[in-house]
C-alpha cells in the first residue's frame, strides 16, 4: 500500500480526528491486532468479538492509529484516534477511495463453484504481459476485498478481484469497492440455496455483479449455463462454452485424465490452442474465460497461450499428491457443492488408477435440497463406477445410501473422519486413486495430512 495520511483518511471516511496529528503517514490497513507491527492502521470490526477491545494491544504493537466507533477511554500519546459511526463501512469507504488512485483495468470475479479457480486462471494468463493483482487465496469477503484493493501499488498495471456472498446485497457490497471495468460470473450453483432461496435467486444475488460494472466495460459469463443464458446486459457479454450460443467457444476437448485437458478457444479474432495443466473438464470454461480477457485486453497469442500453460491450482483445490508406493491422493477439500463434487468425482473416474475411491462428506448450506443432493452424488459415484465410497458425517449418510442402491460394490458411512483414518490408510495401495472432498466445515484437510504423514 502506498503510504497516506491521517487527514486522507479523515477525508475517505468522513471521520472526526479525536487525538493525533493529520499529518501522521500509514502504509498498511490491518483488521486484526494480533497482525498489526509498525506503520499500520487499525480499523476494529464487531463479530464476534469486538475488535475495540483491542485497540490499546493493537496500538502497542506498533500500529500509528485506529478507527473507532466507541471512543477510547484514555489515548495514548503518538498515536491517532478517528471517530466513525461504522467501522466496518469505513473501511470500504477507505477501500473505495484508495481503489480509485489507480486507473487501470478492474476484473471482479463471482459464481457458485470455480470462483478461485477462474481469478488464478486470469491473473496467470494476464500476468505473461501485465504486473498483475491478484486475491490472495480466496479472501473475497467484506474484509478480504478491502485487504487485496490495499495492496495496490503504482506498479500494478491489471487487478483480479474475486468476491463471494452467500446473501443478498454482498457482491453489490463488494462491487462497489472494486468498481469493475470486467465482470465474470464462472457459473450459477447451488451453493449458499439455504440462504438464497434457489437457484434463480443465486442467479438474482450474483448478478448484483452488473450494478458496479463500468458502462464502457464488458462481462464474463459461463456460456454453457442455462440460468445465465437469460442475462441481458447493455454492455458487450462474451460467453464461453461448447454450445453453439457461445462467442467464445471451445472446440475439440481433450481430457488427460489427471494430466490435464487440451482444447481449441475459438473468438471472433483467433484460434488458441491452449494446454490446462490441471484435470477436470470444468477447466475449459476458465481458460475461455482468461483467453477472451487476455485479448481484449490487448496480449499477443502467444502470451495467452502460455499463461493458460502457466496455472497452477491454488490451496486445496484438486491438489494431486503422489505417495512413494505409487498411490494418488486427489485433494479437493477446500470446499463442497454438489457441481464441485460431481466434478470431482468425475475427475477420479478418470485418473488412470487400478482402483478409485471417493471420501466424501458433509455438503452444507443446501437447505431443502440437501438430501437429495448427497444422494446424488452417491448415484454419482455409481454411474462413474467408482470401486470404494467413503461417506462421512451426518448429511452423508444419504451419499452412502445413494452409492449402495445404484450398484456401487464398497460403501463405508461413518459418522466423524476420525473413525476412518485406520481404513482409509490400509486402502491406500499402490495404483490407488483417493479423492478427499466436503465443505470447508467437515475440515477433510486432516484427512489428507493423516494420510501423508509417512
Amino acid at each position: 500500500m502506498q503510504q497516506i495520511s491521517v487527514g486522507e483518511i479523515l477525508a475517505a471516511v468522513q471521520g472526526k480526528l479525536l487525538f493525533g496529528d493529520a499529518e501522521q503517514m500509514v502504509h498498511a490497513v490491518e483488521t486484526d491486532s494480533r497482525s498489526c507491527t509498525f506503520g499500520m492502521l487499525f480499523v476494529p470490526l464487531i463479530a464476534a468479538r469486538d475488535g475495540h477491545d483491542f485497540i490499546e494491544k493493537a496500538l502497542q504493537s506498533g500500529a500509528e492509529g485506529t478507527l473507532c466507533s466507541r471512543i477510547p477511554e484514555q489515548f495514548i500519546e503518538g498515536k491517532f484516534y478517528i471517530r466513525v459511526n461504522d467501522t466496518r463501512l469505513a473501511l470500504k469507504a477507505l477501500a473505495s477511495w484508495y481503489r480509485d488512485r489507480f486507473q487501470i483495468p478492474f476484473i471482479q470475479i463471482t459464481g457458485s463453484v470455480g470462483k478461485t479457480t477462474t481469478k488464478e486462471m486470469i491473473a496467470a494468463v494476464l500476468a505473461e504481459h501485465f504486473n498483475t493483482l491478484k486475491t490472495d487465496g480466496n479472501f473475497n469477503n467484506d474484509i478480504g476485498v478491502p485487504k487485496t484493493l490495499f495492496c495496490l501499488m503504482p506498479e500494478h498495471e491489471v487487478a483480479v478481484v474475486e468476491t463471494g456472498m452467500n446473501h443478498f446485497d454482498e457482491i453489490c457490497y463488494l462491487g462497489e469497492m472494486v468498481r469493475p471495468d470486467i465482470a465474470v460470473i464462472s457459473n450459477v450453483g447451488d451453493a449458499h440455496i439455504e440462504n438464497l432461496g434457489s437457484r434463480e435467486g443465486i442467479l438474482k444475488a450474483k448478478c448484483e455483479i452488473f450494478e458496479n460494472l463500468k458502462k464502457t466495460g464488458f462481462a464474463v459469463l459461463n456460456g454453457d449455463d442455462a440460468l445465465l443464458n437469460t442475462v441481458d446486459l447493455d454492455v458487450p457479454v462474451y460467453r464461453c462454452g461448447e454450445s453453439a450460443a457461445c462467442n467464445v467457444r471451445v472446440e475439440h476437448v481433450s481430457d488427460r485424465g489427471i494430466d490435464g485437458i487440451s482444447c481449441a478457444v475459438r473468438t471472433e479474432k483467433d484460434i488458441y490452442e491452449v494446454d490446462i495443466p490441471a484435470p477436470g473438464r470444468h477447466m475449459i470454461y476458465s481458460a475461455a474465460m482468461a483467453v477472451i480477457i487476455g485479448e481484449k485486453l490487448g496480449m499477443a497469442h502467444e502470451e495467452i497461450v502460455a499463461g493458460v500453460a502457466h496455472y497452477e491450482p491454488t490451496g486445496e483445490r484438486m491438489h494431486l499428491i503422489r505417495k512413494e508406493n505409487g498411490a494418488l491422493i486427489l485433494s479437493d477439500c477446500y470446499n463442497a457443492n454438489p457441481q464441485s463434487m460431481a466434478a470431482a468425482i468425475r475427475t477420479l473416474a478418470k485418473s488412470g488408477c487400478g482402483k478409485r475411491i471417493a471420501v466424501l462428506g458433509d455438503m452444507g448450506e443446501l437447505g431443502p435440497i440437501s438430501e437429495q443432493a448427497h444422494y446424488d452424488m452417491g448415484v454419482c459415484c455409481a454411474d462413474e463406477d467408482i470401486d470404494v465410497v467413503v461417506a462421512i458425517g451426518e448429511k452423508s449418510i444419504k451419499i452412502a445410501d445413494g452409492a449402495s442402491e445404484h450398484g456401487c460394490k464398497e460403501v463405508r458411512w461413518y459418522t466423524a473422519k476420525e473413525e476412518a483414518y485406520g481404513e482409509l490408510e490400509d486402502l491406500l495401495e499402490k495404483d490407488t486413486a483417493i479423492l478427499i472432498k466436503a465443505s470447508h466445515a467437515m475440515r477433510f484437510q486432516e484427512i489428507v495430512e493423516q494420510l501423508t504423514k509417512n
